[in-house]
């Protein structure tokens, strides 16, 4: 077995689906309070708020899945653990001299 770690050991499903599911109570919350679902408001009105607040936090939840699916595939399990000791934006070729630098 390797010690290398793969692409489901960076981010389990259920971590994956935790966050999303996170972040959808969050939005289907905020959409409920900002709508007015906690007032005195007549019943139709409240009704009205949960059903957009279900609907907006069933959207984020797709919308955080996908987005952290894409992102985990951006990743690469073999750099994971490598650490960098060099300016990131520069090419790997170009060598760390001083005289090597641009004036600025």
């Amino acid at each position: 077995m390797t010690d290398k770690p793969t692409r489901r050991d960076l981010m389990r499903p259920a971590q994956l689906l935790g966050i999303a599911f996170g972040a959808a109570l969050f939005a289907g919350l905020v959409t409920a309070t900002t709508m007015g679902a906690f007032q005195a408001l007549p019943g139709e009105a409240v009704a009205h708020a949960w059903s957009v607040a279900a609907i907006a936090a069933g959207v984020s939840f797709i919308v955080v899945a996908l987005g952290l699916a894409m992102l985990l595939l951006v990743v690469d399990p073999a750099q994971h653990g490598e650490t960098v000791d060099r300016p990131v934006l520069l090419p790997k070729d170009q060598d760390d001299a001083e005289g090597d630098r641009p004036e600025r």
